[in-house]
């Protein structure tokens, strides 16, 4: 197998002492923190209970209005009607701290009701004015599909509550020692909140009495899987980026997280815990638009390799005429949750050997390099079989850049947040290539901006990256 090294560089050329043996892991850890051991996500609340009492409320309303219209046809479109409108839970997803109540949901779950009542009464009148509604039957039939919706309702929401009373969900509390044990304690005398937590996570005690404070990696860990931790709750803006790797490390371990109002004003924070405003924070971990992000790149991908098929062959070609066998170089890089897969690029260079090959950390000023090769580099014409490692899987269009497994090893060793970037797929190109962190640039800046990127991913960012990709390539800047 023949290699070489592409990879972009972090200013410094890594030294080795060896080549490891073996596949190399990036290390679990962010920022002093290590990952803990990878669990399950918590599961959400089945949605069957509430689509059950919907569903019998619905058919409570559609004897109303089989009796009113005289045949089962407009009860069964009630019923369809009724189900299609149906109100979420106020709190969808896994994690959430609390339970929610039917009072919550009642101002939606009339409003619906009502628009599939009168929507129902539109249709029967236009369809057959004969049997159009009175506005009698119209109120009763509401009342009492409303009345049911919500009996159903508040049964399946009180039979959650008690459940969170007898079985709360463990969390900790994570910022200044003293505002955490102060919100540690508000949450411990208010039980029926559903959350119990079980630690502090501070930097150092502070003289703080309460729960135990946690100050290392070890510690956190060890917390987490001896009390099944799932939600973690901050108590001061500053921690989201003091704590940033830390926090996404908790995510990644399967916790939510949700940051809640302490001595700060409460902007934009609908939900209540114990008299505490409180939000869901989103690190990247979760992936709302995972399919539409895997749909963009095999729908462009496949198009590319369909219309770049001729520059391929005489790339290939040329190579084969001028450098001999080996057109297709192969080589491992660490993906996504530091699996390792098999990159493909245009052979440019041919290493003197296989430690040049694991080791060696750039060869953009390599004089043995071809004038041909040199263009395919300059160009980043020889990225574009990566194009079959998207469609394949592998990689994605955007994304952190892949690495090979001994400088994922290293730089996950010693520069904070480094190994947080395997969270998502790598890709081709991502934010830190169009803001100029190829080649000879910083790891420490490309973390930063490979990071940046994922905790606020979206689709949209994703095609900016693309077209600023497009135009750098056309005016040549590639490395």
């Amino acid at each position: 197998m023949t290699t070489e090294t592409t990879a972009p560089s972090s200013g410094t050329q890594p030294r080795a002492s060896g080549i490891p043996h073996g596949p190399v892991r990036p290390a679990r850890h962010l920022g002093g923190f290590r990952f803990p051991s990878r669990r399950p996500p918590a599961r959400s609340d089945s949605p069957l209970p509430l689509f059950a009492a919907d569903l019998l409320a619905a058919l409570a309303g559609a004897v109303v209005l089989e009796e009113a219209a005289g045949r089962p046809g407009p009860a069964g479109a009630l019923v369809a009607g009724a189900l299609l409108l149906r109100p979420r839970s106020a709190r969808p997803g896994p994690g959430a701290p609390g339970a929610p109540g039917v009072l919550d949901e009642l101002p939606a779950l009339c409003g619906r009701t009502a628009v599939t009542w009168l929507g129902l009464a539109a249709l029967l009148a236009a369809y057959d004015p004969a049997r159009a509604l009175t506005a009698r039957t119209l109120l009763l039939g509401w009342a009492l599909h409303a009345a049911a919706t919500g009996a159903g309702r508040g049964a399946v929401h009180w039979r959650r509550r008690a459940a969170l009373l007898r079985h709360p969900r463990t969390a900790l509390v994570v910022g200044p020692a003293a505002t955490a044990q102060r919100v540690a304690a508000a949450l411990l005398r208010h039980p029926r909140c559903g959350v119990r937590p079980v630690g502090v996570v501070a930097d150092r005690p502070e003289g703080a009495a309460g729960l135990p404070v946690l100050t290392t990696g070890e510690e956190v860990e060890r917390a987490l899987i001896r009390n099944g931790v799932r939600v973690v709750l901050t108590v001061h803006p500053s921690v989201r980026t003091a704590r940033a790797p830390l926090l996404r490390a908790l995510a990644a371990s399967g916790c939510a997280l949700w940051e809640a109002e302490a001595d700060f004003p409460a902007y934009e924070m609908r939900e209540q815990l114990a008299g505490f405003a409180v939000r869901r924070l989103d690190t990247g971990a979760r992936r709302r638009g995972a399919v539409g992000k895997r749909l963009l790149d095999v729908v462009v991908s496949g198009t590319l390799l369909v219309l770049v098929s001729p520059v391929l062959l005489v790339c290939a070609t040329v190579l084969r005429l001028t450098g001999g066998p080996g057109v297709v170089f192969r080589q491992e890089r660490v993906g996504k949750d530091g699996r390792p897969f098999t990159m493909l690029k245009f052979r440019t260079h041919r290493p003197a050997d296989e430690q040049e090959a694991a080791t060696r950390w750039s060869v953009a000023g390599d004089q043995r390099m071809r004038p041909f090769c040199r263009l395919l580099r300059r160009t980043s014409m020889d990225e574009l079989l990566q194009l079959w490692n998207v469609f394949r899987g592998d990689m994605s269009l955007v994304g952190p850049r892949p690495e090979r497994p001994y400088f994922v090893a290293q730089f996950s060793r010693t520069h904070p947040g480094y190994a947080a970037r395997h969270r998502m797929r790598t890709g081709i190109t991502g934010l830190a290539q169009v803001n100029g962190l190829r080649g000879d640039t910083s790891i420490e800046d490309r973390a930063r901006f490979d990071n940046a990127y994922i905790d606020n991913w979206s689709l949209w960012q994703d095609i900016r990256i693309l077209l600023r990709t497009a135009a750098a390539v056309v005016r040549s800047t590639g490395s």
